[in-house]
């Protein structure tokens, strides 16, 4: 590979994928993202909710699950540290979980994305007079950062293909049921499920099947994960239900494609459901804008005079 190519590949990839560290209460945490482009897209008209999936904006969602580990070196225990382990955060109330975005937001010195859960329980209607009061949107404050992902937002990056612009079934980039845990142990597997074998629990955030053509994994099985979004999609009450979505390591077949959206109180945890985290889309740093451009310059500039081939 010449060296224009290779540092341009390696542009690549930085773009692709980002770990956002986290000075927090227990510790240090990193959060990879995966950015999800092609605003605009269409909205699919197959699955649950009817449509879902059109994201005028680009934004970031996690690539993998909040493990224990993450989520307790953030927020702390009140106590000495503990590391937890990869296992996904489960049996975590939404109210929780969106404490935990809030702190996100507050140790990066962002505005909280959730009103009047500082107890880590409840939660408050952004009104009128509130700066960064979305319309259409009165849970998430638009000043915010991060914040746990809509239903549209979490459905395009588990089940649009930007290369040909449809919507697969699972999470995996197929319309087929991946293959699941068929043994004790067996490492070869396409989604955390039940497949002929009742696992006893999730795998690893890291362990948890094929990526989906955005990039994230365990979107389809291994644990079900909280939507931001009311169960209903009208966002109007603090206390109605929420969606929940992706199936869990129990499943065989059901609730684990995208025509299924199952749902949770907010203020009841279940030993089945994590999460994962959403962000904007960052403004990239002036410097590393003119290292991109000067990139674009020189591999133009190497291709007139021929130096470039396919």
């Amino acid at each position: 590979m010449r060296p224009i190519q290779f540092f341009l590949f390696l542009l690549i990839l930085a773009a692709a994928a980002h770990a956002d560290t986290f000075s927090g209460l227990g510790g240090v945490a990193e959060i990879e993202f995966v950015t999800i482009g092609d605003p605009g897209n269409p909205a699919d008209t197959t699955g649950a909710p009817n449509p879902a999936g059109a994201v005028d904006y680009e934004y970031r969602i996690g690539k993998y699950e909040i493990s224990e580990a993450v989520y307790y070196s953030v927020v702390g225990t009140g106590g000495p540290p503990i590391v937890g382990t990869d296992l996904p955060m489960t049996n975590i109330r939404w109210y929780f979980a969106a404490q935990f975005v809030n702190s996100l937001n507050q140790i990066k010195g962002y505005p909280s994305a959730y009103k009047g859960i500082g107890s880590r329980d409840g939660l408050q209607l952004w009104s009128s007079g509130d700066p960064g009061y979305d319309p259409a949107n009165p849970y998430r404050n638009r000043q915010a950062f991060y914040f746990l992902p809509s239903a549209d937002e979490w459905y395009k990056a588990a089940y649009y293909d930007p290369a040909t612009g449809v919507y697969y079934d699972y999470a995996t980039g197929s319309n087929d049921l991946p293959d699941g845990i068929d043994f004790a142990g067996d490492p070869d597997f396409e989604t955390v499920r039940a497949d002929n074998y009742s696992p006893a629990g999730p795998n690893d955030v890291t362990n948890a099947g094929l990526l989906s053509p955005y990039g994230t994994m365990g979107q389809t099985g291994n644990v079900v994960e909280w939507e931001e979004t009311a169960f209903d999609l009208t966002n109007d009450s603090a206390v109605e239900a929420r969606g929940a979505r992706g199936g869990a390591w129990f499943e065989t077949d059901q609730w684990l494609d995208a025509g299924r959206r199952g749902q949770g109180a907010p203020n009841q945890a279940y030993d089945w459901v994590g999460f994962r985290v959403a962000s904007r889309a960052p403004v990239p740093e002036p410097g590393a804008a003119a290292i991109g451009l000067w990139a674009a310059v020189a591999l133009s500039a190497a291709a007139r005079r021929g130096r470039v081939t396919a």
